[in-house]
């Protein structure tokens, strides 16, 4: 006697929640790339009872929807992108800005992923390294080296 076919799990259905949309739209007002913990405190004066944890768990299903990206930074700590827009990151490699970089993708770059590499890209994303115009005209040609280690994600 055989068994019955194990049925495939789905997903759990994301309920829509007061928290996760004021993150969304929160995120989808600043262009300074906050972590967490920044996201924490900013929307705590509107929902004081709101947790860390919450934002973390919210964040998380925000990225797996596709509503919000990771951008990755020197520091370690994660940061988010609320811009739903395509376009690529420039991130100072002295002060630790990241700027949304609207440019378009490279010509030719996915039919040369596919031709070199046999990959198919769904989607490009590129981060730029180097010095923002603050840090390269704080000390005139040399960019400041002040700022390293500590990553700040100022925007203006």
């Amino acid at each position: 006697m055989s068994n019955p076919p194990t049925p495939i799990e789905s997903p759990p259905r994301r309920h829509r929640t007061q928290q996760r949309d004021q993150v969304l739209a929160w995120l989808q007002a600043t262009d300074s790339h906050p972590t967490a913990a920044e996201i924490h405190d900013a929307l705590l004066e509107e929902m004081p009872r709101l947790s860390l944890g919450t934002v973390y768990r919210n964040l998380e299903i925000l990225v797996d929807q596709g509503e919000v990206k990771t951008v990755p930074n020197a520091s370690g700590a994660l940061r988010y992108d609320g811009n739903p827009r395509p376009h690529h990151h420039f991130l100072c490699e002295a002060c630790g800005r990241i700027q949304d970089v609207a440019i378009g993708e490279p010509r030719g770059l996915r039919r040369r992923l596919e031709r070199e590499c046999s990959l198919q890209a769904r989607r490009v994303s590129i981060n730029f390294f180097g010095f923002c115009r603050g840090c390269e005209s704080n000390s005139g040609d040399e960019p400041s080296r002040a700022g390293r280690g500590v990553r700040t994600n100022s925007s203006g």
